[in-house]
């Protein structure tokens, strides 16, 4: 599993299983532990969706227990865990991303590729970070690109690892020809930063480094996003939220839900419907007219 996925795990148990229901003997553990541990830490101030990762860590150690035969039930499995509110999401709609790309653009913003292909392409950000230049083919002059999703990268504690994608696979994207041209760009003016810092640049073939090659932090590239919706003068909105801006616009124009679920990368469609539902209600104009055009 990925480092930062074991850490969360690690840190549940330590702090909110071993220390509450910890000495309680598995084979006498019943729903009743699991639901007042829930009520304890709901009690306590605790957040509804931390209180559902204690849920899932524990049910998940639990049911292996029990497929490997070494307990008679998983205490867990019938136990209802609080509902967190769902996170609001907040996509920019066309006449906002071309105000971005535009506020990046006249700053000589050293990102503005990075935000191009953010939003066209539907990358995470941990993604566009552990992005390298072997992953990318921009084909011929005038022609679109491809690039391979290979890896993200994580940022543990005391610094930064390279893991494999979320859900374990990588994908192929096809490029628009707006952000193929952003990287042709973008290459361009990376090579004439590289030759004028020639004995501070470390290279590690990314796409997106720091001015002298090494990873860029999520810290500082969320400051940078900042500054470039200030000068833009749109909403603050988290990075993660041009992921939303390009499934929104994609679905919107009637591009097939899973066409935008391989984009995205997410590991089931339902994964998608469920995040996007909000976009699904304008469509129905669409679908509605389909019809009458499909029956005459």
């Amino acid at each position: 599993m990925r480092q930062r996925t074991y850490k969360r795990y690690e840190s549940i148990v330590r702090v909110h299983l071993a220390s509450t229901i910890g000495r309680v003997k598995l084979k006498t553990l019943t729903p009743a532990h699991v639901r007042g541990l829930y009520r304890e830490k709901v009690d306590s101030g605790l957040a509804p969706r931390t209180v559902l990762h204690i849920h899932r860590t524990l049910s998940k150690a639990l049911k292996q227990a029990h497929d490997d035969g070494l307990i008679p039930r998983n205490a867990a499995g019938p136990v209802k865990p609080p509902r967190p509110r769902r996170e609001e999401i907040r996509p920019l709609d066309r006449e906002q991303v071309r105000a971005l790309f535009e506020a990046a653009g006249k700053a000589g913003d050293s990102l503005e590729a990075l935000y191009v292909v953010a939003v066209t392409a539907g990358l995470r950000r941990g993604e566009l970070q552990g992005l390298k230049w072997e992953d990318v083919d921009l084909g011929d002059p005038g022609a679109t690109g491809t690039l391979q999703v290979r890896r993200t990268l994580s940022e543990p504690k005391g610094g930064y690892i390279f893991e494999a994608p979320k859900s374990g696979k990588g994908r192929s994207v096809r490029l628009t020809r707006r952000a193929t041209e952003a990287l042709r760009g973008h290459r361009k003016r990376q090579l004439e930063e590289r030759m004028q810092k020639a004995g501070l640049w470390q290279d590690h073939g990314l796409v997106f480094p720091s001015g002298i090659g090494t990873p860029t932090l999520g810290g500082n590239l969320n400051r940078a996003f900042k500054a470039t919706l200030g000068r833009a003068g749109l909403p603050s909105i988290r990075f993660h939220d041009l992921r939303h801006t390009c499934a929104t616009l994609l679905l919107r124009q009637g591009v097939n839900p899973k066409y935008v679920q391989d984009l995205l990368g997410h590991a089931d469609i339902s994964l998608t419907l469920n995040v996007y539902s909000h976009v699904l209600p304008d469509m129905g104009d669409a679908a509605a007219g389909a019809m009458d055009a499909a029956l005459g």
